[in-house]
């Protein structure tokens, strides 16, 4: 009798099916991350419970109420004067200019771009940084 073997196993792996799913998966990762913005900075002004005051030997004070205003040790000084009037007041100051501190109020509201060029300039001038932090009204939590 000539009774034939109908099935055969087959040593070959189809890779089609492999392939179709790695294609998916690589157009949804182009897909999302071009959807995601790497430059983006989110940064929020830093808030505290307490109402403690910094420990400062006389710091130098610079306040920021708004992207065009800055009032260094109380005179007002434009964003083109700023990196010369910290350096020149950290300067002043008889203590070297490791042992200066910068203690910086800014608005919640300023650009990022300007906090990022106030903290810059004061490392340029070589003194240390205290950032005053609003205070949260812990009754209303």
């Amino acid at each position: 009798m000539g009774l034939k073997k109908g099935s055969k196993v087959s040593a070959e792996f189809n890779m089609s099916s492999l392939t179709d799913i790695i294609f998916l998966l690589l157009i949804f990762f182009m897909l999302t991350s071009s959807l995601i913005n790497p430059r983006a900075i989110n940064l929020k002004v830093p808030s505290s419970s307490q109402n403690k005051k910094p420990t400062v030997k006389k710091g130098i004070t610079l306040k920021v109420p708004s992207d065009e205003q800055f009032i260094l040790n109380g005179s007002n000084q434009t964003s083109e004067s700023l990196p010369k009037a910290i350096a020149s007041a950290v300067n002043g100051d008889p203590r070297p200019a490791e042992e200066v501190t910068v203690v910086l109020e800014i608005n919640e509201n300023v650009s990022a771009q300007v906090l990022v060029d106030v903290v810059s300039s004061i490392n340029d001038a070589g003194a240390k940084m205290v950032m005053k932090t609003k205070v949260r009204d812990n009754k209303l939590r």
